[in-house]
């Protein structure tokens, strides 16, 4: 079988894969094709893919002579088409929202496994790009924040007198938040966290930050761990928590979404204008309607003082760890359909095989996706 690797599209800087993990397949017996600059955004020449064992080829060649192709974020709506029928594509298309695209890999017969909605269970662990990307995507927001401040992190204290910490407030525990929590604590700053899911105050506690809780959140056991929607009621009371603890912020990190939703929004208009001036709001769930009410995607907004960035692709910024990470979760997963010999073997008896797959022989496969396109 013969894997190939795609470069992106203009403006994200990974690749679904580093010439490690090339290595790797080639152990597996399967050889790899290399789009010519696939990797040079994220700082990794030809030359060491090269090294690896893979070819360096042009985009067409690597898609026509290639069983199998791998990328971080998929091709172009436009481009999908031209891949061929019965192609196979591993990547993270975000099918769960995106479901214009996802028609387009059916019409096109591409036989298509997104890992952004491979099944939560703990041997998915390895392959679980959400996680990895979440957690480059925390620790990148906090270093924004920081750049962007007036003022210092941590409490400084000199002849010159005691700087006091800034206050981060940091809205959804998930694997972004946490990474949030650990790196704003490790830069010295005061920690607050808010998360609907009781269950991760414990963490959130033992990264050294407060729980901020409101009573009554619903938690639903077959959400995987995800956040749910909330009552009427409990919204309502969640506002005016959130409200007072952001007005106290200097720093406020918005990291909550709901898979397949709209992002709740968390910071309303009238708790920016109440925030303080030089104050900053980083959210992360900009691409799904953003935390904070006045958060536009992709930009980065001035309103009473306050800043407010709509970033929802950081690892991109870090291209280089953020794709080794990526990597290998891709070539976990590559591990389940590589059989004998280096052989194809799509293995439809495997729950993480048919838990990623969103299209196949001109149809949707995936339940959820199916279920929310149906609506």
């Amino acid at each position: 079988m013969k894997i190939g690797i795609l470069k992106e599209s203009a403006g994200e800087n990974r690749v679904a894969m580093l010439p490690d993990s090339v290595k790797s397949l080639a152990a597996l017996k399967v050889s790899v094709l290399v789009e010519k600059g696939a990797g040079a955004a994220a700082s990794v020449p030809d030359t060491l893919y090269e090294e690896a064992g893979a070819a360096v080829a042009s985009r067409a060649d690597v898609i026509k002579q290639a069983d199998l192709l791998t990328m971080v974020n998929g091709p172009s709506e436009s481009e999908i088409g031209k891949l061929g029928k019965g192609k196979v594509l591993v990547a993270g298309v975000n099918p769960l929202t995106n479901h214009d695209l996802v028609k387009k890999y059916a019409e096109a017969g591409i036989t298509l496994f997104s890992l952004d909605v491979i099944p939560r269970t703990t041997r998915a662990q390895a392959m679980d790009i959400l996680s990895s990307q979440a957690t480059v995507a925390g620790y990148k927001a906090v270093l924004d924040a920081a750049g962007r401040l007036p003022g210092f992190l941590p409490m400084f204290m000199s002849a010159a007198g005691t700087i006091k910490p800034s206050k981060v407030l940091v809205l959804g525990a998930g694997v972004a938040g946490l990474q949030a929590i650990a790196t704003a604590r490790k830069l010295g700053a005061v920690v607050e966290a808010f998360d609907v899911r009781s269950a991760v105050k414990e963490e959130v506690q033992s990264l050294g930050a407060k729980f901020v809780e409101v009573e009554g959140a619903v938690d639903d056991a077959s959400a995987g761990g995800y956040a749910v929607e909330q009552s009427e009621d409990f919204q309502k009371r969640q506002k005016q928590m959130v409200h007072e603890h952001c007005v106290k912020a200097d720093v406020v990190i918005c990291t909550a979404q709901i898979p397949g939703r709209k992002a709740p929004v968390l910071v309303t208009k009238e708790s920016v204008e109440a925030m303080g001036p030089g104050s900053v709001v980083i959210d992360l769930a900009a691409s799904t309607g953003g935390n904070c009410e006045l958060t536009k995607n992709g930009e980065v907004v001035v309103v009473h003082g306050v800043t407010i960035v709509g970033e929802s692709n950081y690892p991109s910024t870090m291209p280089r760890d953020a794709s080794q990470m990526f990597g290998k979760n891709m070539l976990n997963f590559l591990k389940l359909v590589i059989g004998e010999e280096g052989a194809m073997n799509l293995n439809w008896e495997d729950e993480l095989v048919t838990g990623t797959l969103v299209t196949h022989e001109g149809e949707v496969k995936h339940d959820r996706v199916k279920e929310i396109m149906n609506k």
